[in-house]
């Protein structure tokens, strides 16, 4: 008896080796490709390695507006302190702090003894010289009746004559400090020089009262006209001459949060202060409604053109050296380059460069300070992040200054 072997057909065998043969050719491609990416990361750690890393910014354009805010101080349409022009003691008051007062308004009256007894003797003194004046006239009058008949001579009426007209100088004289004195009597009623508001009484009844600002540097009373007020801001160097007379602002006061109020640049300076490079401002807004104090700290809102040819790095990429400020920025070659900037505006954080760069320019952010001319750089795979988003630019008065 004979086994029975059977046959494979040769097609079957043909495709199984293509098989195993098929495995074996994409397992060595699966380890050349893993040696190849295992090669081009180790060539790319000694690349870095040998080269800084470093991570770029692109500059963006300056905001199509800018908000320069800038604090104010509030002052009165008009303010005026309210002194005493006599001496004496408070014999009354009649208003108080917060009192709506009408011009002409007596405020209080002051009690002159002194002043009393000195018209007293300036009315005595007018009699006396109406007195003489009287005997005088007569003297002379007579004397010249005289001369008419040759009784007595010219010289003696001349001087009758002379001593009238004397007389008459002194009455003259009498009643002028007589009504002088009674014009400084009537200073014993203080009233309001004004339509305003009370905001100080600094008196009392039998307070010792002196007369214009000797009373202890204290005003007897304090009125202000605050229908209209008066914002005073010190606008620094660099944006003076963008603030012109009759531009609009808003002004912001911290005790009404979300609220805002017109106003008018009506003046400016036009003069720099030496101790702090800045330029008074002085605009009017009104206040019928009582409802905002003088005195009170505002924050005045200016909107600004847009200064032309500005870009807006982030404060971060900037190169403090010897010879002036600098960026640094990586060309094609990936080669460093150091720029030389001015900056025209500086927000803090973020910076507005008037000069020495392109929107195009690579600025490597957090440079080392080791950085030269011609160092070549890695730059980190991530995008170019902007300097910062281009919005209105709210400019406070912490951040002003000048790098």
């Amino acid at each position: 008896m004979h086994d029975h072997i059977p046959h494979t057909p040769p097609s079957a065998g043909l495709r199984r080796a293509g098989l195993i043969f098929a495995v074996v050719a994409v397992a060595v491609a699966a380890v050349g490709i893993y040696l190849r990416i295992n090669h081009s990361h180790d060539l790319q750690k000694a690349v870095e390695a040998r080269h800084t890393t470093v991570k770029v910014v692109a500059p963006e354009p300056g905001p199509s507006m800018q908000s320069l805010i800038l604090p104010g101080n509030v002052s009165a349409n008009i303010d005026a302190p309210i002194y005493a022009r006599v001496s004496g003691y408070l014999k009354a008051w009649y208003t108080d702090i917060g009192v709506h007062v009408k011009k002409g308004q007596l405020l209080g009256i002051v009690e002159t003894p002194e002043l009393d007894q000195q018209i007293l003797r300036a009315q005595a003194d007018v009699y006396t010289a109406e007195s003489n004046l009287e005997i005088a006239e007569v003297t002379a009058k007579r004397w010249q009746n005289l001369l008419a008949t040759d009784s007595v001579s010219r010289q003696d009426t001349d001087e009758k004559t002379a001593t009238a007209k004397g007389k008459r100088d002194i009455l003259n004289a009498a009643r002028a400090n007589l009504q002088s004195l009674q014009a400084e009597q009537s200073f014993q009623r203080v009233v309001a020089p004004f339509t305003g508001i009370i905001t100080e009484r600094n008196t009392d009844v039998g307070h010792l009262i002196n007369p214009g600002s000797n009373n202890n540097g204290q005003p007897l009373f304090r009125i202000v006209d605050n229908l209209t007020l008066r914002i005073y801001v010190e606008v620094p160097q660099n944006y003076a001459n963008a603030i012109t007379p009759g531009m609009k602002v808003k002004v912001a006061f911290p005790e009404l949060p979300g609220q805002h109020f017109p106003a008018t640049v009506i003046n400016i300076s036009n003069s720099i202060h030496v101790s702090s490079r800045t330029s008074t401002v002085e605009l009017l807004m009104d206040n019928k409604s009582g409802k905002l104090f003088s005195g009170s700290y505002v924050e005045v809102d200016f909107e600004l053109a847009p200064s032309t040819n500005v870009m807006r790095l982030p404060v971060s990429s900037l190169l403090f050296r010897r010879d002036g400020l600098q960026v640094a920025t990586v060309g094609a070659d990936n080669r460093v380059t150091l720029k030389h900037i001015t900056i025209v505006n500086d927000l803090g954080r973020v910076v507005e460069v008037g000069s020495g760069i392109e929107s195009t320019d690579r600025v490597i952010d957090s440079p080392s300070d080791s950085i030269v001319q011609g160092d070549v750089v890695v730059i980190r795979k991530t995008e170019a992040a902007p300097a910062e988003p281009v919005k209105p630019v709210e400019i406070h008065p912490e951040h002003e200054g000048s790098l």
